[in-house]
């Protein structure tokens, strides 16, 4: 891409706006050294020094589209407590216009990771599915926002937070607005009429069973687009790179990671840039191009990371 169509496509980035709905969470890292283990057990004793809170789930989406210049809008639930409140600051802080409702009776999801000397020792998670009026007035908020917005992510982290999923993706197709679902679980079916799936390789096999070849994955492929009535259906294979099936040949994009870090959250770095590129008005293939790029770029960075402009378009 020369010069002049860079600066046309950020030009039609930063025109664009996008709206991420789904299940956010805190992404909470402490920091440390282990050099003794603990006379209470025989577990090894980490002392802290240094603490990072980043958004995860559809708040790293968010995260990742207005990284890149685009205007984002994140519709979720989080509790009425202080990881609520970072997680609120953490987006306002990215650029993203959060619109995230606010549940008394749960506690904002958060992932605890304890690391030492780049190794995690222990994870601990702290979550609880929102309470049924708030997803309806959820719902209410999704109507009113869908107009403002050029497309529509949907991230499915399981935590309940998609629970009118079938209903948000019939209400955009309605206002004509495409829909691209980080899914999750082993029930497509409540998938159907999205715009385009971005399944991993194992949650792929997990609702297809598995391939011994490219014709065989190709086949399972088109036969679930074919059955929920999808547009194009984006495996993500982690070394092997991405495959995208439509109507047509598959189009198969090798890896461009150099170096393999952490893959937490590359699939929300993945939906967000082929979310941005298509609202963006770059076709399906040149927007999956970009996706994989970016790929390669954040899986070298530890933890949930956004890529850069100058790191995507080098």
């Amino acid at each position: 891409m020369n010069p002049e169509e860079l600066k046309s496509l950020q030009q039609a980035i930063a025109k664009a706006r996008i709206l991420v709905v789904g299940d956010v969470m805190l992404d909470r890292y402490w920091f440390g050294d282990v050099n003794r283990i603990s006379p209470e057990a025989p577990v090894p004793v980490a002392l802290v020094s240094r603490v990072e809170e980043r958004a995860g789930g559809a708040a790293n989406v968010a995260r990742n589209a207005a990284s890149l210049g685009c205007g984002v809008t994140l519709l979720s639930v989080i509790g009425d407590d202080e990881a609520g409140t970072v997680l609120d600051s953490l987006m306002h802080s990215s650029g993203v216009k959060s619109e995230m409702l606010r549940d008394p009776t749960i506690a904002t999801i958060v992932k605890l990771r304890v690391i030492a000397k780049q190794q995690q020792l222990l994870r601990i998670d702290f979550e609880a599915p929102p309470s049924h009026e708030i997803l309806a007035a959820k719902l209410d908020d999704y109507r009113r926002a869908l107009p403002e917005h050029d497309l529509i992510i949907l991230s499915d982290y399981g935590k309940g937070g998609l629970t009118h999923v079938q209903q948000m993706i019939e209400l955009a197709t309605k206002a004509g607005k495409p829909v691209l679902i980080d899914p999750k679980g082993d029930d497509y079916s409540r998938y159907r009429g999205a715009s385009l799936l971005t399944p991993n390789r194992a949650e792929f096999r997990q609702v297809a069973g598995s391939w011994r070849s490219e014709q065989e994955l190709a086949e399972k492929a088109d036969k679930l687009r074919t059955e929920l009535s999808l547009q194009a259906l984006l495996v993500t294979r982690s070394e092997e790179g991405m495959s995208l099936y439509r109507d047509g040949q598959p189009f198969h994009q090798p890896t461009q990671a150099r170096e393999v870090f952490d893959v937490s959250g590359a699939g929300d770095t993945v939906i967000a840039t082929l979310g941005v590129m298509l609202a963006a008005g770059q076709d399906m293939a040149a927007a999956v191009s970009w996706s994989n790029k970016a790929a390669g770029v954040v899986v070298a960075k530890l933890g949930t990371a956004v890529v850069q402009p100058e790191e995507l378009f080098a």
